[in-house]
């Protein structure tokens, strides 16, 4: 989860390159987004979660969700004293959720419509 900091869209070509090793062949990386240590990527195939652990963040686990996989998801919108946004994914077989939070640095309508674009496509 974000605690400080600010959230922002990656472009897309350089999280292709960045994350090359990750994708397979001829899969595309349309939409990415940097949570502070963290990042989101939307690709054509599936999500993918890469999450930087401990104090340096060198240790990273990269979670693969086929956008099949994905049950439904909601999305909860900054207020006035809560900050942050928050998008919750629930998978098939899990009672509990992927949760993810973005700061104002991040428009949480655009992280749903990508989503809604791959999950219901």
């Amino acid at each position: 989860m974000a605690l400080f900091g600010n959230a922002h869209a990656i472009d897309p070509g350089s999280a292709q390159q960045e994350y090359a090793r990750l994708l397979g062949q001829g899969e595309q990386i349309h939409a990415a987004y940097l949570l502070i240590r963290d990042t989101i990527l939307f690709t054509d195939r599936r999500l993918i979660l890469v999450d930087k652990q401990g104090i340096t963040g060198k240790k990273v686990e990269y979670h693969s969700i086929p956008y099949r996989s994905i049950t439904h998801f909601a999305v909860e919108t900054a207020g006035t004293f809560d900050l942050d946004a928050e998008l919750k994914i629930w998978l098939s077989g899990s009672a509990t959720p992927v949760q993810k939070t973005f700061t104002k640095g991040v428009d949480i309508y655009e992280v749903q419509a990508i989503l809604t674009q791959f999950v219901a496509g």
